[in-house]
């Protein structure tokens, strides 16, 4: 059957409409779970990439100017449309990126959270007074919107990364232009649909697919103000000096190396159901999964085991089948890659305890993309799979003296996204959040993402540009300080003496000029 008759032509969505590429190359989507090619992708041309400036250009003025009460209608009526949509788009997540089915869900539950926070918009947005700075002089700082974003996102996160990025930037005043993953979709052609129903105006986001020559087109363009990724620590790099180079705002996430500590007053059963979902919840695919597993001597033994019984009980398989934990890998490409560095381990000289490579599966996923759970020990900091981000389910257990040895690891890795440790005591867990260098830490948790009340990033390699994503931070991103200096005068001839009289007589006698407004 052909991609065509598959039904799944991706599209853009410029200016309100749905959009065909034709003429450009076309590259396959696959079902992760299957091997089977479902679709197919455009490549936009350069052409489409500054039809989708000049749209979300021309919206800008007026998206802007619309009151604020407007605007935040239509981020309400997102949210409803989402929850009214949930079961279909988690699926649409689950089809091409192969997330499996109930993660899909929680994804898309944590999406309509962080909408939630975003219509908290107008409370954040309040500016400051400051009265009395001279005679009848008020200053003021007003938050104001800057113009055209753009926003690239990763094939892991498709539904995440769009509600860090565009319900934050449109809620402020600004118009956006996303470039979703070319591997995942799907979901953005839902909320395309979704746009048009909740009548969002033309242009305030339009949706581009492509390569890297899509973002190319906005480091340099004067229409637009600032660029968001998530994405891998070389392209945030060199996305960053892109827009070094042009002037422009960057909110740049990058990759991760997370690590998960066990002290030696462990809960064995906390730690477990942690280590599963850190490690192996979407095949490894986060930035906030875990990597390596530090563990002191004393539970070393008994905590391995445990690891490894946990990790051979994980059932593997169609990310549709609500009786399996972990779906595939994204990609043939990812699964050669991440087998490439189980080779790698095995050659340096680290004992793979737990093999993941060639899984039991049905028939109908034998041409999937698998890889099940893997699990070396005895690894050193120094070994290349301790070191260099994997982005699949791949653990690294060493032993540490103690928690010193633990924050060392850590320091000494060129990423900082997440660390979590795993303790009963105070003095190790104040110790930890302390002098732990990473963005975002955990205590007696796996995944250290905090609610989208607070702001999600990292710091080192893991973070470029100016601001976290979501929370106030997300906020702050999308907008610009603009300060006013205000002096009110009473009319002239209204008014003898007085104040404004005596103010005169007192410039006038003055030998002092101020570089302030007097």
């Amino acid at each position: 059957m052909s991609a065509q008759e598959q039904g799944f032509r991706i599209r853009n969505f410029i200016h309100g409409e749905w959009v065909e590429e034709s003429g450009v190359e076309m590259v396959p989507l696959y079902n992760p779970s299957s091997g089977e090619q479902i679709g197919e992708v455009p490549l936009s041309s350069e052409k489409t990439a500054l039809d989708c400036i000049d749209s979300a250009y021309s919206a800008y003025d007026s998206w802007r100017k619309l009151a604020l009460s407007k605007r935040m209608t239509y981020i309400f009526d997102l949210r409803q449309a989402i929850i009214d949509q949930e079961e279909e788009l988690a699926v649409s997540i689950a089809i091409d990126q192969a997330k499996h089915i109930s993660e899909a869900r929680g994804e898309i539950r944590r999406i309509i959270e962080i909408i939630e926070t975003a219509c908290s918009v107008p409370t954040l947005l309040q500016g400051e007074n400051l009265q009395g700075i001279s005679a009848n002089i008020t200053g003021r700082v007003v938050k104001e919107p800057l113009g055209v974003f753009g926003g690239v996102a990763p094939f892991n996160f498709p539904a995440l990364v769009f509600a860090w990025f565009i319900p934050y930037a449109i809620a402020v005043g600004n118009t956006f232009i996303y470039k979703p993953s070319t591997q995942s979709p799907l979901f953005m052609q839902k909320m395309g649909d979704i746009f048009k129903a909740i009548g969002l105006p033309n242009g305030v986001v339009n949706i581009i697919h492509g390569n890297r020559s899509i973002p190319g087109t906005w480091y340099e363009n004067p229409k637009m103000s600032g660029v968001c990724l998530v994405g891998s620590t070389p392209t945030a790099k060199k996305m960053a000096e892109a827009c070094g180079r042009g002037g422009k705002r960057s909110m740049l996430l990058g990759g991760a190396k997370n690590i998960l500590v066990a002290m030696e007053d462990v809960q064995p059963d906390i730690f477990i159901d942690n280590f599963i979902h850190s490690c192996f919840g979407s095949a490894g695919q986060r930035c906030l999964a875990g990597s390596i597993v530090a563990v002191v001597p004393e539970v070393y033994d008994s905590l391995l085991e445990k690891m490894i019984e946990a990790g051979k009980g994980i059932v593997t398989g169609d990310a549709m089948d609500p009786d399996i934990y972990m779906g595939p890998v994204i990609s043939a490409a990812a699964k050669k890659k991440i087998e490439e560095y189980i080779e790698i381990g095995i050659k340096e000289g680290s004992n793979l305890v737990l093999d993941g490579r060639n899984p039991e599966l049905p028939d109908k996923n034998k041409n999937g993309y698998f890889v099940a759970p893997t699990i070396f020990e005895g690894v050193t900091p120094c070994r290349t799979i301790a070191k260099e981000e994997i982005f699949g389910p791949v653990v690294s257990v060493m032993k540490i003296r103690d928690l010193d040895d633990a924050l060392e690891i850590i320091r000494a890795q060129p990423f900082g996204n997440g660390a979590c440790i795993f303790t009963q005591n105070q003095y190790y867990t104040e110790k930890f959040i302390s002098e732990a260098n990473a963005g975002m830490v955990g205590v007696n948790v796996g995944v250290c993402a905090p609610h989208p009340y607070l702001p999600f990033g990292g710091i080192k390699d893991s973070h470029l540009g100016t601001n976290k994503v979501q929370g106030k931070d997300g906020i702050d991103f999308f907008v610009q300080n603009k300060i006013a200096t205000v002096r009110v005068a009473p009319p002239t001839g209204q008014f003898s003496g007085g104040e404004a009289a005596g103010s005169a007589d007192k410039k006038e006698k003055s030998n002092v000029r101020s570089c302030v407004a007097q």
